[in-house]
């Protein structure tokens, strides 16, 4: 446990009664934001996830179909019911990171870290999108406040409890695989925990966990471990370089906050001397994410890690920032005591400017370079797909991404247009056969230019051609530009049936 030294007095900001005003009004902004502006490529795509739930998918475990399913179960099919349990999660996870650093130190430390939790930029944006990084922070984020009860308490039957969210994290993210090695280095660690290992608890605490996520194992035994293949098939290196390592770095500076990254690594360095002597807290603190963070830093030695991949690690490092902010180092100067309301007030203002943008532009000339891009023109490229789908007499449309797929099923869900994902079709099993079986009829084929593969289709369709090229537009403020063009082509006469799978 963290002292406070003279019982100091705790500032406005970090009142427990006003951090939760704070987050109940970022939250509604979030909301207001999340229900308003359109779905990016990964959504519309993991909106399809929600409207057919399946014990697993394609591309990662099913936590954010069911989340999704939730969400569209209260408010429809809508920009809202796809997004509304991933916003209401960054709420209560951020309770949640509260009792987990007040536990473990004080309440100085608690506001803190869940002032920089919510101006990171990944919980204050990213927190927005519904994709399967919400849930995976947000159960690995219980699964560490549970241990952190079980530190203070020494209650064994917060094993159970811990168990039951490493397998909802587990059901989210294979990542989460990482927090169970990091729990077990913590037990061999610290010698006082060892004692665990003879608790019925840890091991029934184990045993809830691989049974939560026993029907993922199921689904790939089914199908022929895709998932499995397709995430664990990314480790392997072909080769070797340091070009990757320093993009990993800023990526989680960025997005954390370059402000709250700074402070954190303060606060880090003083656990890890902590955790060097074994201390539980610590020791907690740091092993937990120790081996994800090994495999990222490896993964960055021969290929790019994207930018979300951390994102489970990022409580912790709020964590690491509250321990800093609240107890500054003796030696460091009047500057780091400003750098902490700074970070949370250029979080809190950056995620504000990006919520303004992705309403209304506020620029228009930046094109596929502006990160809101994606949200942008695609239900006026479905209206138009719907009139040359009328003109001829056509009831399928076809991608060959998942993205567009996504996104085209989202902007025809009023129509009786299906849409049909050539590629990769195992990607769609959780539809009806009956729903996804366009046999030998006609289709129009929607792409963007640069992924245009009209050429490679000819294969497939003896007739391939060009209807009608569409700009995709980013309409701002001052006025609109062109972000990308859409081809539409009409395949007539498919050499083969196309099938559901």
């Amino acid at each position: 446990m963290q002292d406070n030294p003279a019982g100091k007095p705790l500032s406005f900001w970090l009142r427990p009664t006003n951090l939760i005003l704070i987050v109940a009004v970022l939250s509604l902004a979030r909301l207001a934001t999340g229900m308003n502006v359109d779905l990016v490529e990964d959504e519309a795509y993991y909106r399809l996830w929600g409207l057919y739930p399946a014990l697993g998918y394609y591309d990662h475990p099913p936590m954010v179909a069911y989340w999704i399913w939730l969400g569209q179960s209260l408010f429809g099919d809508t920009a809202l019911g796809v997004r509304f349990i991933s916003i209401l999660s960054a709420a209560i996870g951020s309770l949640a990171l509260w009792r987990t650093a007040k536990i473990l130190y004080d309440t100085h430390v608690a506001g803190w870290t869940v002032l920089f939790f919510n101006a990171s930029l990944l919980i204050g944006v990213g927190s927005l999108l519904a994709t399967p990084d919400a849930p995976s922070v947000f159960f690995w984020g219980l699964a560490l406040w549970a241990m952190a009860e079980l530190t203070v308490s020494k209650n064994a039957n917060w094993w159970i409890l811990a168990g039951i969210f490493a397998g909802l994290g587990l059901l989210s993210k294979y990542s989460v695989l990482f927090l169970g090695v990091g729990i077990i280095l913590w037990l061999v660690w610290v010698p006082e925990n060892r004692r665990y290992f003879l608790s019925w608890q840890l091991w029934l605490g184990g045993a809830l966990a691989i049974a939560i996520f026993s029907p993922v194992l199921y689904w790939n035994s089914q199908h022929e471990w895709i998932s499995f293949v397709k995430q664990f098939g990314r480790s392997v290196p072909e080769g070797y370089s340091v070009k990757y390592i320093g993009e990993f770095i800023g990526a989680v500076a960025g997005l954390l906050n370059p402000l709250v990254f700074i402070i954190a690594m303060v606060g880090a360095w003083r656990v890890i001397r902590k955790m060097m002597r074994q201390d539980n807290t610590a020791s907690l603190l740091v092993l937990t994410v120790l081996p994800f963070l090994v495999y990222l830093t490896f993964h960055s030695l021969h290929s790019r890690v994207q930018g979300n991949w951390p994102a489970p690690m990022y409580p912790t490092l709020a964590l690491f920032a509250g321990i800093a902010a609240a107890y500054p180092p003796a030696n460091v100067g009047r500057w780091f005591k400003v750098l902490a309301p700074t970070a949370v007030g250029l979080g809190v203002v950056v995620a504000g400017l990006v919520y303004i943008h992705a309403y209304t532009p506020l620029n228009t000339s930046l094109g596929r370079k502006d990160p809101t891009h994606q949200m942008r023109g695609w239900q006026e490229i479905g209206d138009e797909l719907t009139e040359l789908a009328d003109a001829n007499d056509i009831n399928w449309i076809s991608t060959t991404s998942y993205g567009l797929t996504g996104q085209m099923s989202n902007a025809l869900k009023k129509t009786d247009l299906k849409v049909y994902g050539i590629p990769e079709r195992m990607r769609y099993a959780m539809i009806p056969d009956n729903l996804q079986n366009p046999e030998n009829s006609d289709m129009l084929y929607v792409t963007e230019e640069r992924r245009d593969r009209s050429q490679k289709l000819k294969a497939n369709f003896n007739q391939v051609e060009l209807l009608k090229t569409i700009p995709r537009e980013n309409k701002g403020l001052f006025g609109k530009t062109a972000i990308e063009n859409v081809r539409v082509y009409r395949l007539s006469d498919p050499k083969q049936p196309l099938k559901s799978n």
